[in-house]
């Protein structure tokens, strides 16, 4: 690699990096406002105009809270086990296309990596968050934090199962790993349409993965605390803050990625690019409206009926939808 290509690379991950660091601020915000205008009451409306500034201010005091760590604690596990959920967030980004090659006196895709397994790698660091949740419950020495682990590690093995049979049949229609690919072999038809059992399994999936509202078991009425993470303060707590969105974001990322066709769209003449990312950022601002409207309208799952839900309806769906969309293609060939 030039000294060019080297200095492309490097300013796609340092954008990656400040999305990764700074999306959640804009983020909690405008779910505050969205439910709080869904929910009939005032959303932030104090600290800034209008309440602007109110996750600039909860960063601040995140920032200068005082790092609260048990006296019994495993510190080394309870210490790194924030970065294990903020890696592999941060890293699955690496893949994903926010719209097509471009020409600045020589192509520029725009994306950091285009992958030959892309959708191995994002499935393998979705894998790699579990290590988190479980390091953080045991390394507290809380039966509170034990018991929260256990509920999101099995719920988040259950839901990727889903996830990847839904991805599978992606694979199918597609005949390759890569997004780009992906991407492209959806110029004249979305995923979507041909397979709209395996969107919605990916949604269901994706909603679980991210342990957002209605799935969000970690956290239990009955316990009274915030689940695996409940004996984190200060910036640890923020790294799972940070990461929860950052997920959201990129299960957005993929869900327009795999099923809504990337960067297609209809087109300017000239302006195929800037469209294309146009395309892509309205398709993932409305799945994350998706789950700012799950949040404010849908009660919490028991747990015992999300998991009947994933091993007793999803994963046979899933297995059905993915022997239809091989027939499928095999008659097509």
């Amino acid at each position: 690699m030039d000294f060019w290509a080297w200095l492309i690379l490097i300013t796609k991950v340092l954008a990656i990096f400040v999305l990764f660091a700074l999306g959640a601020i804009p983020l909690v915000l405008l779910e505050r406002w969205v439910l709080g205008r869904m929910q009939s009451r005032y959303g932030p409306h104090r600290v800034g105009w209008r309440g602007s500034l109110q996750s600039a201010a909860d960063g601040l005091k995140l920032g200068i809270k005082e790092d609260m760590i048990p006296g019994k604690s495993d510190k080394g596990v309870y210490w790194f086990a924030p970065v294990m959920m903020v890696m592999p967030a941060m890293a699955a980004w690496a893949i994903v296309p926010f719209g097509p090659e471009v020409e600045m006196g020589r192509t520029i895709g725009l994306w950091v990596a285009d992958l030959n397994v892309g959708i191995l790698f994002f499935l393998a660091m979705g894998s790699l968050g579990v290590y988190g949740v479980v390091m953080s419950g045991w390394s507290s020495n809380s039966k509170y934090a034990h018991l929260g682990a256990l509920r999101s590690s099995a719920q988040v093995i259950s839901y990727e199962l889903v996830m990847g049979l839904a991805v599978l049949a992606v694979i199918i229609y597609a005949g390759s790993l890569s997004l780009i690919d992906i991407v492209n072999a959806q110029a004249g038809l979305w995923f979507i349409v041909p397979q709209l059992i395996g969107f919605l399994l990916f949604v269901f999936a994706a909603v679980a993965e991210t342990n957002r509202a209605p799935f969000d078991l970690p956290e239990a009425e009955s316990e009274l605390v915030a689940g695996f993470h409940v004996e984190y303060s200060g910036m640890r707590w923020a790294f799972f803050f940070m990461a929860e969105y950052a997920n959201m974001l990129l299960m957005a990322a993929l869900v327009a990625t795999l099923f809504l066709g990337g960067w297609n769209g209809w087109t300017i003449p000239g302006l195929e690019a800037l469209t294309g990312v146009i395309w892509f950022l309205l398709k993932v601002s409305l799945f994350m409206f998706g789950f700012f409207l799950l949040r404010a309208t849908q009660p919490r799952f028991r747990y015992d009926q999300l998991m009947n839900f994933c091993w007793k309806i999803l994963i046979p769906i899933g297995v059905v939808n993915l022997l239809i969309a091989a027939g499928l293609r095999m008659a097509w060939s």
